[in-house]
């Protein structure tokens, strides 16, 4: 059996049975994992793109949370805590347009980046924001400092 990831992320949606079927039908993610009670409604779920899993939930918080409310951005004025950036073997291009003909809100098209990286930017139905990207050519981290003006660490000693 193959070791699952150390961390996955988590996204909750007021409905969160259409937007796993919103994000098959737009980004390409597929179902792995599928719970629900008599009624229909979720109890768990998972989705993988490129074997990469997210959980999707439904709305939920309280005691189990120490307070805490999970919402989707939709209930939250649009905010939101989270930038998922997903890695595309190659076609970005297409998948943005796939995207865009189910819905998504392109809000940055797809552009090459100083960093060798060709990218898009979308919100989902609820207004998660996602971050698309491929590799197109390898940058040196010289070439990205002077591109940038940044400086490239490897660890925090010495910051």
């Amino acid at each position: 059996m193959a070791e699952r990831p150390a961390i996955v992320a988590s996204l909750f949606y007021k409905d969160p049975i259409a937007a796993m079927k919103w994000l098959e039908q737009a980004f390409g993610f597929e179902t792995t994992i599928l719970l629900t009670d008599a009624e229909g409604r979720l109890g768990h779920a998972e989705m993988e793109f490129r074997g990469c899993p997210v959980s999707i939930g439904g709305e939920f918080g309280g005691a189990l949370l120490g307070g805490a409310q999970m919402k989707s951005p939709e209930n939250l004025g649009g905010n939101s805590n989270q930038f998922l950036r997903v890695e595309l073997a190659d076609g970005i291009d297409a998948h943005c347009e796939r995207a865009r003909a189910a819905g998504a809100r392109i809000t940055a098209e797809p552009q090459d980046q100083f960093y060798g990286s060709r990218t898009y930017r979308a919100l989902d139905i609820e207004g998660h924001v996602w971050n698309f990207s491929q590799a197109v050519r390898v940058v040196s981290g010289e070439e990205m400092e002077k591109a940038s003006g940044l400086k490239i660490h490897t660890s925090l000693e010495g910051v």
